[in-house]
């Protein structure tokens, strides 16, 4: 087991770069369209060579995405962190279903549209006493790569949630040529550049093109600025 030092963790440094420390995981993950144009999957791209410490570009500028070449300093990156320290769920909607409860924030949402997949996830988990309506519900809240749409168990009152180990994934949609963005797993702790930490949670997604508006998060901007990695 991992010492406290060597624990997956992230630190989002002032007006500049993630510090990823703890040996971490790195890859590229690209969505997988279904029939209906929407995404309907993932599948593994490029592993980056292992790491014990490296930084990951936030300001979109490196030319060595996705790690941090001190493009930020050059352009005048303005990393001020905006997101709420408060807890996913005191940001979050809820949706009861006869069998499964479905809890959403657009704090977190990075418009991956998972959630659209098969019909809206809402509408699914209303219909969630049908079979194939919960297990798609269930699919979409936990294909959902910023957690933005959890899945809850109406018995345990639990939330479901995909097994990840700690890890990193870079998006990349190649429907729309978009680099999205960090996908961070598995419960790794991010701590802001004034030294607080953010809630643990098993998925979350960091922005990378240096432009949400709810920083260190993405908020999906990468989409309307066409954000590409070229990584």
């Amino acid at each position: 087991m991992k010492n406290k030092e060597n624990k997956p963790r992230i630190k989002v440094m002032k007006d500049g770069p993630y510090i990823v420390t703890g040996s971490v995981p790195l890859v590229q993950e690209v969505m997988v369209m279904g029939s209906d144009g929407e995404p309907a999957g993932w599948k593994k791209g490029i592993r980056y060579p292992d790491q014990g410490t490296y930084a990951l570009c936030r300001c979109g500028a490196s030319k060595n995405k996705p790690f941090c070449d001190g493009a930020h300093t050059k352009i005048g990156f303005d990393g001020t962190e905006t997101a709420s320290h408060d807890h996913f769920l005191d940001q979050a909607e809820k949706t009861s279903g006869p069998e499964l409860d479905l809890t959403w924030s657009p704090k977190f949402c990075a418009v991956a549209r998972f959630c659209h997949s098969a019909g809206d996830a809402w509408n699914l988990a209303e219909r969630s006493n049908d079979p194939a309506s919960k297990n798609m519900a269930l699919r979409e809240a936990c294909d959902c790569p910023s957690g933005s749409l959890v899945a809850w168990d109406k018995n345990t009152g639990k939330p479901i949630e995909p097994d990840f180990e700690p890890s990193i994934s870079l998006i990349e949609n190649p429907q729309t040529n978009i680099s999205g963005p960090i996908w961070v797993k598995g419960g790794i702790q991010i701590e802001s550049s004034d030294g607080i930490e953010y809630e643990i949670r098993n998925r979350m997604t960091l922005c990378r093109c240096g432009q949400s508006n709810n920083k260190p998060f993405c908020d999906g901007r990468h989409i309307s600025i066409g954000f590409k990695s070229g990584s």
